[in-house]
């Protein structure tokens, strides 16, 4: 059975609409490290991810009234960082590369041999070697690995094609793998 997903912080949302300053403050609380890191995995610094940050839920706590509950507020304040961050990215203009993936890199479409299994490494270890992406790849292999979006979703947020997002996905993932094995200390 498919069961509606209730929303623990609705109160919240409807104290925060009838003008109630603690409820922002407490709304904040519930999600402000989440967002965090949401900004800090898009914009890849701590500094650029605490201003995304803010104006995140300064746009948020504007449009409150548009939210319907249609959704969680978590997923709809999440796509409102997102946005926000892809926004000051693209002021930047990344550059999205649109070519297929060539056959040299060797990468398995969907199932990996033993080597993937033996990359099991640390959290840390996977965020610094992502903080050494480029900006575009870094944004993709976020949206895709870690915030769950599939390549259509992301090739409509970025405006790219689906086969760029696949593209930049599959090369952030072999970078990330190249700078893992190159980490001191990584036993493989």
């Amino acid at each position: 059975m498919n069961y509606p997903q209730k929303d623990i912080h609705l109160h919240l949302v409807e104290a925060c609409k009838a003008g109630n300053r603690k409820a922002y403050n407490e709304l904040y609380q519930a999600f402000a490290k989440a967002m965090y890191n949401i900004c800090v995995r898009m914009m890849g610094n701590s500094e650029e991810a605490k201003d995304m940050l803010q104006e995140g839920f300064v746009e948020a706590f504007r449009r409150l009234e548009s939210f319907r509950a249609e959704s969680t507020f978590g997923a709809w304040l999440k796509r409102i960082m997102v946005n926000r961050c892809i926004n000051e990215l693209e002021k930047r203009r990344i550059e999205w590369v649109n070519d297929e993936i060539p056959e040299t890199l060797g990468i398995a479409d969907e199932k990996e041999g033993p080597d993937e299994e033996e990359l099991r490494l640390s959290v840390e270890r996977v965020k610094k070697a992502m903080e050494l992406l480029p900006e575009g790849a870094r944004v993709i292999f976020s949206l895709y690995l870690i915030e769950g979006y599939d390549h259509t979703e992301i090739a409509e947020i970025l405006k790219i094609s689906e086969s760029t997002s696949k593209t930049q996905f599959m090369r952030a993932r072999q970078m990330v793998k190249e700078k893992l094995l190159a980490m001191p200390g990584f036993v493989a």
